[in-house]
């Protein structure tokens, strides 16, 4: 986290909730500086311009996207960005699907004020917040999650190197730079990459793959 001014965006299209979720977050962080989108785009474009942001906050039911998209968008683009989704809709079935890919939370809406700011409060310093009510994910997630892991053990340690690169938002010509090797030699990988994982785009492998922790993805390969 920035040792300036803590900053966090707030992605929502009613206003009435952008205030709501504003005073939360000075509840929990008195001095912290808060910037205000109404859609994805918007927000995107925020994060462009205005440089490193410490935490959003997502609605998921915004005009532009549908379902996880707004999610998925940001994360693809901004990994190292922690997204908190914040929705009107709390079944266990989302909660599990949004933190999968990649959520730093999820926040029901229905919270009242002082709990929203003890969430931020929780994700700000590191944790995953979940509502007590939720119970996990169901099982057949958890074998998808170990199908996935079964797949990254099979890429050898330059091409977990190469996908971490790719998660980091990375071009091919920058990972040549930064492995010393051709571009050509990039290619490669991130093809065998694709095809281990059984994907069909840079984006999905994305996708996929922040469906883990980096403890889990970057682990010695032996040890899968």
């Amino acid at each position: 986290m920035s040792t300036d001014v803590t900053r966090i965006l707030i992605i929502d299209d009613h206003p009435l909730f952008r205030e709501a979720l504003q005073i939360a977050v000075q509840m929990a962080y008195p001095e912290v500086a808060t910037v205000e989108a109404r859609t994805v785009t918007e927000a995107l474009g925020l994060l462009a311009s205005q440089g490193a942001f410490d935490l959003a906050l997502l609605d998921l039911n915004i005009p532009g996207v549908h379902g996880f998209e707004g999610l998925l968008q940001i994360r693809t683009r901004h990994p190292r960005l922690p997204v908190v989704v914040v929705s009107g809709h709390e079944e266990p079935r989302i909660i599990a699907e949004a933190l999968s890919y990649g959520a730093a939370g999820f926040i029901p809406k229905s919270v009242r004020k002082d709990e929203l700011a003890g969430a931020i409060r929780s994700v700000m310093e590191g944790a995953v917040y979940v509502p007590e009510t939720y119970g996990g994910p169901p099982a057949a997630e958890r074998s998808d999650r170990s199908e996935l892991m079964a797949r990254l053990g099979k890429l050898t340690p330059q091409q977990l190197r190469v996908l971490q690169m790719l998660k980091q938002g990375l071009l091919n010509k920058q990972i040549a730079y930064e492995l010393q090797v051709g571009e050509t030699t990039v290619k490669a990988h991130v093809s065998e990459i694709l095809r281990k994982l059984n994907v069909y785009s840079r984006t999905q492998a994305v996708i996929e793959v922040s469906k883990l922790d980096n403890a889990d993805l970057f682990r010695d390969p032996a040890g899968f």
